[in-house]
């Protein structure tokens, strides 16, 4: 299946398209007016602390002070010891116990004007703060580097033991790391020992100099930023599988080339193509049709069936109809033959989209467990791809299936739209 990575340089914008076999799979937009905070690191210093829910301020230098809950936190910066496709940050900033079998600590006493380095692993939204961490991450190309946390791990969807251990006795051969830990990433399965070790020095690096950075400046202040929208792009989606990277700009086309020599190779330099020809690199390539759908409330599939997408204040709510949808067989079969289809797009659109936090689909009624279990599983593998962090529920009786997607910044939507000064965004004419 042909795999292609566009990137669109307009005036005041980037914008990258992953096409599947001529479908638009994914799609990031970074606009230069909007103040990117994910993934930088900041040396903040503590405002207030909220004893009621065991939090606190911190000054990071932004308009809003970031949010930091402190269980389960540790403060490198008073402490004498110093121990996540866009995927594992969200995990660290999610309230989880973390699955990791790192080493308990006692939870660190913050007061006010203590410093302390903390990571942002969610943009500011409406009138709050960005959310913060202390267990900064650095995410590379095949692993994740954690310096406060001394544990090597390998990401579940890796299996085999032999290929596990493998990875394992390559993390150990790091030389320089006494403190920290790694966690190897899903496409580092079956990958080389020096692929790995060259993406680990690389983080441990960068690490290197936000130590120093932090040791000699003072709060609050930017310490590290995170890579912008094209670096990011080739780290987490060029791969073997990846045909080529159609870029149409010539300043950016030299950067990318340089970048992914340094963090890939030159092996995959070859792949980088410049876009010369008058018409739009999208439009060459159906990709703006494509985009235009992704603000639509009614989505079709190709069997005639729709799936309506709702966003509420609380919610998104996601309806599967059958629309035009005719088969000869029974109700029952028939509602499973458009909940099974509707799947694959209900998590496409997810990604295109960027929504996040508690979404409810409502699929067609189904009678049988069987089939709902089905279209669970069929959802699960859909979501498989996605480089946020999801978690579904079953299907109830009433046909409602309930799901959460990691919510780290604003939607696709928000960023491209301003609400209605009129309607506040109702979308409504009013009747005369």
């Amino acid at each position: 299946m042909p795999k292609e990575i566009l990137v669109n340089i307009r005036e005041g914008e980037k914008r990258v398209a992953i096409i599947e076999d001529g479908v638009l799979d994914d799609f990031y937009i970074e606009m230069e007016r909007e103040d990117f905070l994910l993934g930088n690191i900041y040396k903040g210093k503590v405002e207030s602390i909220l004893p009621s829910i065991n939090a606190a301020f911190v000054n990071i230098g932004q308009e809003k002070n970031g949010f930091l809950y402190l269980t389960d936190v540790l403060n490198p910066l008073v402490e004498e010891e110093l121990s996540g496709a866009r995927k594992f940050i969200s995990r660290l900033l999610s309230g989880e116990k973390k699955q990791l079998k790192k080493k308990k600590r006692e939870p660190v006493s913050f007061k006010k004007g203590d410093e302390v380095l903390v990571q942002v692993v969610k943009e500011p939204f409406a009138n709050k703060g960005a959310r913060l961490t202390t267990h900064v991450s650095l995410p590379g190309r095949f692993v994740v580097f954690m310096p406060h946390d001394k544990h090597l791990g390998i990401s579940k969807k890796i299996e085999g033991t032999d290929e596990r251990q493998r990875l394992k006795e390559i993390l150990k051969d790091i030389r320089g790391v006494r403190d920290g830990g790694f966690i190897v990433r899903t496409v580092a399965s079956k990958k080389g020992k020096r692929e790995l070790i060259r993406d680990a020095r690389f983080l441990l690096k960068v690490w290197q100099k936000i130590k120093k950075s932090s040791d000699d400046r003072k709060a609050p202040t930017l310490i590290y930023k995170e890579y912008d929208l094209l670096w990011r792009i080739v780290r987490d989606f060029l791969r073997e599988d990846v045909d080529k990277l159609i870029v149409d700009s010539q300043e950016e086309y030299i950067r990318i080339r340089k970048f992914v020599n340094m963090l890939i190779g030159h092996e995959m330099v070859n792949k980088i193509q410049l876009y010369k020809a008058e018409m739009p690199l999208f439009d060459s390539k159906d990709v703006s049709k494509q985009l235009n759908k992704i603000f639509d409330l009614k989505v079709f599939l190709k069997s005639g069936a729709y799936i309506i997408i709702e966003p509420t204040e609380g919610l998104i709510v996601v309806d599967v109809n059958s629309g035009r949808f005719k088969v000869n067989a029974s109700p029952e079969d028939a509602a499973f033959m458009v909940n099974m289809e509707a799947t694959a797009e209900i998590a496409r659109q997810l990604r295109l989209r960027d929504l996040g936090g508690i979404i409810v689909i409502d699929f067609i009624d189904m009678g049988r467990e069987g089939h709902k279990r089905q279209v669970a599983q069929a959802l699960q593998k859909a979501l498989a791809k996605d480089h946020s962090k999801t978690e579904i529920t079953r299907i109830s009786s009433l046909g409602l299936l309930e799901m959460t997607r990691a919510r780290t910044g604003k939607t696709i939507e928000s960023r491209s739209f301003d609400p209605c000064p009129y309607c506040e965004g109702r979308g409504r004419v009013k009747i005369e």
